[in-house]
């Protein structure tokens, strides 16, 4: 929008309903995490005011991206990731859109206590436009394998080297948990 308007940082609604509506049961409590360019505020890193698993969605349209710019950005990432896994119940989604991909972002969110099952997704920009005459049969409705250590494959090329990425992380509950990867932070992560 316009100056003084709404602003949707990333992707429209209309680029993410599908994701939305697949991961996100109308019923379910949702928190919004960050703000956007709205007045009111609260720090993610402790969100001690809402109690354990008292959501069944945390929606991320940038946040953690935030966090990574400033300074202590990969304790600000965990204490924020701590927080959002403590706030979901088990089954519960956390969905991040941001513009990291699977190398900077995995080891973050592949911690082993927050229990997180990972799909991983890719859209263009909203902006993006196909070079003249190119066509794609690619379906960004189809979730993009990871590697065993945490990154995109070698044969996956980005339509769009400045596209976006979902990761849908389900929290697990008991009879879910399995012998999930961890990827480690590396001096180029930090």
């Amino acid at each position: 929008q316009e100056a003084g308007g709404a602003f949707d940082w990333y992707q429209r609604y209309s680029s993410l309903r599908p994701f939305v509506r697949n991961y996100v049961p109308t019923s379910s409590r949702v928190l919004m995490v960050g703000c956007g360019n709205a007045h009111m505020q609260m720090d993610v890193r402790d969100m001690s005011f809402f109690q354990d698993e008292s959501f069944d969605s945390v929606i991320d349209k940038g946040t953690l991206d935030s966090l990574m710019c400033g300074t202590d950005a990969p304790i600000s990432a965990s204490r924020m990731l701590g927080e959002v896994s403590r706030l979901l119940k088990p089954g519960g989604i956390y969905m991040l859109i941001t513009y990291g991909d699977p190398s900077v972002r995995m080891p973050h969110l592949s911690w082993p206590p927050y229990n997180w099952n990972i799909v991983l997704y890719n859209l263009p920009r909203p902006d993006f436009k196909r070079p003249g005459g190119c066509s794609s049969a690619k379906s960004y409705l189809e979730p993009i394998a990871i590697t065993e250590k945490g990154l995109l494959p070698a044969d996956f090329v980005l339509e769009d080297p400045d596209s976006h990425f979902i990761y849908v992380c389900k929290k697990m509950d008991d009879t879910e948990l399995r012998n999930i990867p961890s990827y480690p932070l590396t001096a180029q992560i930090l």
